[in-house]
Order: C-alpha cells, then structure tokens, then sequence
C-alpha cells in the first residue's frame, strides 16, 4: 500500500513531529508509514484522512502486487 502522507504535509506545512502529535503515534511511526515500512491501521488512516479532510482513498491506494 502506498500513501500520500508527505504531501498532504507539505499542503498543510507539517512536520512529521506535528503529525505525529495531532493523532497520537511517534514520528518514527510517521516516518515509516511515509517510506511505505509500515502500513497503518484502519482507525489510523481514518485519523490522518480526517486531520487533512480527505478522502482514506485519496491518500492510502493499493498498488496492483497488493
């Protein structure tokens, strides 16, 4: 599963640290999920999607191995 984090910060000016405050998880956790090391759980994809007001789908996309 790939993702769309790092971009979304970058529209709203965040840093992998403020992410990481405002849904509750370490920033490694952030760093990871942007590297596509880790894949989030539903309730944590919906915080992230709900926090940049978007669509789960338009951040987190399956890629055709998945």
């Amino acid at each position: 599963m790939k993702n769309k984090i790092k971009i979304q910060r970058a529209i709203h000016d965040m840093t992998q640290a403020d992410l990481a405050d405002k849904i509750g998880v370490s920033r490694q956790t952030i760093n990871a999920m942007e590297k596509n090391k880790y894949v989030p759980s539903t309730v944590l994809s919906l915080k992230i999607a709900k926090l940049f007001k978007q669509p789960v789908e338009n951040i987190f996309f399956l890629e055709d191995e998945d």
